[in-house]
């Protein structure tokens, strides 16, 4: 589900200080929001953000001075009639950059319409990036896993599998062994876009691992900084599992990778078996270690199965 959209109000304050903008018209606007059907059709935050473009409609239009130019480089009746058609496209927000002067007819249509307009001196193509970059993320499609979501080796790992197999236990083990803690028991996930799966951990447990018997540990106050990260993108879930349910729900050798979908996405995923005397660190590592050369296009299985059919093909020949 997508979260409650964000006011006008919001968005300045957010970027108050990084834009350094002044809300110049549209004062009385500042409950104005993203209109519903933009937020559900959106792919991304760059479908709610652009250069000022009359097709689109419902998204933030931004003015530079290319647009400017376009506004009122005309005759006084087209000028006039450009600037109103920007009414119909019902925007959240116009935004004026690269330091330019608002048109009269711009300032008066916005406190028509009550329209919020704010100005910056900052570049169009930066003020674009940076409200692409929060709605992408504000507006993204999210869910929250139970599990312990880890940097490994750089990729981000997110520890799942039935109660009572030490998943925490081993977060705690990997971290000793250099790696970072993200999130344990609940962690927050995010599609920031078509492909790619974002977690973070709720603010109320960061830096925090519960192991039972011990109870909370401050994970950075005990490791320090370099133990924790505040985000990472998710690349490989490892599915921690009895040997009963091993044997009986997988099979030992898949000949294709496993993959699970989170939020649409398709994310590979490994079963590790949880028995005594395994080191099961380790084989977290070798997972990820694997992971990584599956992602640079290298496949262990098909080079193994391309390698026993050659040698059949020379046995036969």
């Amino acid at each position: 589900m997508k979260p409650n959209v964000v006011s006008a109000h919001v968005l300045f304050e957010e970027f108050r200080a990084l834009l350094k903008w002044r809300w110049i018209a549209g004062l009385g606007a500042s409950e104005r929001r993203f209109a519903e059907v933009a937020v559900r059709a959106a792919r991304s935050g760059a479908d709610l953000v652009g250069y000022l473009n009359y097709i689109h409609p419902y998204r933030v239009q931004i003015l530079g001075e290319r647009e400017i130019r376009y506004l009122c480089n005309a005759t006084p009746e087209d000028c006039e009639r450009r600037i109103a058609r920007i009414v119909t496209l019902e925007p959240p927000v116009l935004v004026l950059s690269d330091d330019q002067e608002a048109p009269a007819e711009l300032l008066a249509m916005c406190e028509r319409a009550q329209i919020p307009l704010f100005a910056t001196h900052e570049s169009a193509a930066f003020v674009s990036d940076v409200l692409r970059a929060y709605l992408s993320k504000h507006f993204a499609d999210r869910t929250t896993m139970h599990g312990v979501f880890m940097d490994i080796l750089g990729l981000g790992v997110l520890i799942t599998g039935e109660s009572g197999l030490g998943k925490s236990e081993l977060g705690l083990e990997l971290i000793s062994r250099g790696n970072g803690l993200v999130a344990d028991d609940a962690v927050d996930l995010y599609r920031i876009n078509q492909t790619t799966i974002e977690g973070k951990c709720p603010e109320l447990l960061q830096n925090l691992l519960e192991v039972r018997g011990i109870g909370l540990l401050d994970i950075r106050a005990i490791f320090g900084e370099s133990a924790v990260r505040r985000r990472m993108r998710l690349k490989l879930i490892v599915h921690l599992v009895r040997k009963e349910t091993l044997e009986r729900d997988y099979e030992r050798m898949p000949y294709e990778p496993l993959t699970q979908d989170v939020l649409g996405v398709p994310v590979l995923k490994v079963i590790i078996q949880v028995v005594a005397g395994r080191n099961i660190a380790v084989l977290v590592e070798a997972a990820v270690r694997n992971t990584i050369l599956q992602l640079r296009g290298i496949d262990t299985y098909q080079e193994f199965v391309e390698r026993h059919r050659r040698a059949m093909e020379q046995g036969g020949a």
